[in-house]
């Protein structure tokens, strides 16, 4: 383990980008500068965010402040997700396996597929009509 009293990491996920800082405390979740309930309304987004912390059960010791933006709020919650499980390595390395295991160090990098042109969508296309 290491002296620094301050851990950040860096979490991306479809086109959000999560800036995480964790200092010793006592749970405390502040998302742009709200309280993490408020600004994630849904229940599943805020369990999404607090998974790496659970995993290593050090989710009562660290005091985390969040500074994420671009996308919605479900990929907001994964890039914050992904900004926690950077910033618990940075705390202790030996939490890589698990996390690693469990999926949380890899950026997910699925993203929204382009509109083709001459068509409706990206998969989508017009009805064709043979007559």
């Amino acid at each position: 383990m290491s002296t620094i009293t301050e851990y950040r990491g860096t979490g991306r996920r479809k086109l959000s980008t999560a800036r995480v800082r964790m200092l010793p405390g006592s749970g405390q979740i502040i998302v742009n500068k709200l309280p993490v309930d408020e600004y994630f309304t849904r229940p599943t987004s805020v369990m999404i965010l607090l998974q790496p912390l659970q995993l290593t059960e050090l989710d009562e010791r660290f005091d985390i402040h969040v500074n994420v933006a671009g996308g919605g709020k479900t990929g907001q919650a994964g890039a914050v997700r992904h900004g926690i499980s950077r910033a618990l390595l940075e705390f202790d390395a030996e939490l890589r396996p698990t996390l690693k295991r469990a999926g949380f160090l890899t950026r997910d990098a699925r993203r929204k597929e382009r509109k083709k042109y001459g068509q409706k969508g990206a998969r989508a296309r017009f009805q064709f009509s043979k007559r």
